[in-house]
């Protein structure tokens, strides 16, 4: 079921398309030293307001706009970061229902089923077949001397949380309608509602802001949509590269048949144009600023798997596949008490004081969820050919790790 994130809706938020040309804005990296808030200090201390505009020295990536070329638009509770991004503070929500009191007697009872020598066997035997250097013949006579069991628990627990950040960003104004401040004030973000992905299901979007739009003058090409093609500085022309600008080659009466005598080519950058269209505004003179809502949804994992007595390695069993014996799933969930395995209960608290710490301040949880696992595990101790070993089958469908399998042709195989 889709839920809703709390507050008043506002209908016209405009989901932003990745494909929309948006360019988020960083700080201006010469700063201000003269009185002109357009363009950077030039060798001759010209303003580019006072001839031609030559922008070959700028990269042709967008640049930020100065500061002061936006008003300060209405809105709400922000707090302003260096990196110009702005960080919400979620609304405070009403705490879940209590845990009740459980009885955990019933897990003392569980048992997973009891693996076989001929379970144990055909472990091993399908283990083998999945590697390309391992011979079958050893998995098959090998004695089995001792098989040894124990039932691990994991711990899960997962919280699924929402934050949200504002962003200035701008795109080529086409000349459509503009949602600006004269429309009214721009909402709260905790109060624009949007479509949440399903729970425990991560996913980020940008929004528009609604009323956040100002449409100014590109500020890199200075409402011109062109400026002075940085390859032939304006004249469509260069210099021929076959004949360095001779008009004829080396040692040779007759004239160039690149550039046709002339000395020169057309300018591939510019297409022999001389300038060249604004990559920032696209040639539309105008860009259209405003506030991009981001939101995040994530899910917070935290895991722990409870001490092997057997030797297995620990990153194997908190990947394998166990059996559910318990699961809780709400707003908020509390943490485990009284479990038989004591190292389980301090986990859960554990893990909820961990998400609840690195989340109360800059994010809403929607979901939490937690489950406990068990996970079989049994050491098999074989003989074969004289030697001694041991490989180990967990989860509840049979994976192996072999320490050092004694049918193995080649050492290019990593042992799992």
């Amino acid at each position: 079921m889709s839920l809703l994130s709390s507050g008043s809706i506002h209908e016209n938020v405009r989901l932003t398309s990745e494909l929309d040309p948006v360019v988020h804005w960083s700080p201006h990296p010469w700063g201000h030293r003269r009185a002109c808030t357009w363009c950077r200090p030039t060798a001759t201390g010209k303003c580019c307001r006072e001839g031609v505009v030559d922008l070959s020295f700028e990269a042709e990536s967008p640049l930020a706009p100065p500061a002061e070329l936006l008003e300060t638009l209405p809105s709400c509770d922000w707090v302003l970061q260096g990196d110009r991004h702005q960080i919400f503070f979620p609304p405070s929500e009403t705490a879940g229902r209590p845990q009740e009191q459980r009885c955990w007697s019933s897990f003392l009872e569980h048992r997973a089923p009891v693996v076989t020598e001929e379970v144990a066997r055909e472990a091993l035997l399908s283990f083998v077949d999945s590697k390309c250097c391992y011979g079958s013949a050893a998995a098959g006579d090998l004695v089995i001397l001792e098989l040894k069991q124990q039932n691990l628990c994991r711990y899960r627990l997962e919280t699924f949380s929402e934050s949200r950040i504002s962003e200035w960003t701008f795109q080529p104004f086409t000349n459509h309608s503009v949602d600006g401040p004269q429309r009214g004030t721009s909402p709260r973000l905790w109060d624009i509602k949007v479509q949440v992905p399903p729970m425990f299901q991560e996913d980020t979007r940008r929004f528009q802001v609604p009323h956040s739009s100002l449409v100014k003058e590109c500020h890199k090409c200075h409402g011109r949509g062109r400026y002075k093609c940085s390859g032939c500085h304006g004249a469509g022309t260069v210099r021929c590269s076959s004949c360095s600008g001779a008009k004829r080659k080396a040692k040779s009466a007759r004239r160039c048949q690149m550039c046709s005598g002339s000395g020169r080519r057309r300018c591939s950058t510019c297409s022999g144009r001389g300038n060249k269209t604004c990559a920032t505004c696209k040639g539309e003179k105008k860009l259209l600023h405003f506030t991009q809502l981001v939101i995040a949804w994530k899910n917070s994992l935290f895991e722990f798997v409870s001490e092997p007595q057997l030797d297995c390695p620990g990153e194997l069993l908190a990947k394998a596949r166990g059996e559910t014996l318990f699961k809780d799933e709400n707003t908020t969930v509390y943490p485990i008490v009284d479990f038989p395995l004591r190292e389980i209960s301090l986990a859960s608290r554990r893990g909820i004081s961990e998400h609840s710490a690195a989340l109360a301040s800059r994010a809403r949880v929607l979901q939490q969820r937690q489950t406990l696992e068990l996970i079989p595990l049994t050491e098999v101790r074989y003989w074969y050919q004289g030697k001694t070993d041991v490989y180990y089958i967990y989860g509840t469908d049979h994976q192996v790790h072999v320490v050092d399998y004694p049918e193995r042709w080649c050492c290019g195989c990593t042992i799992l």
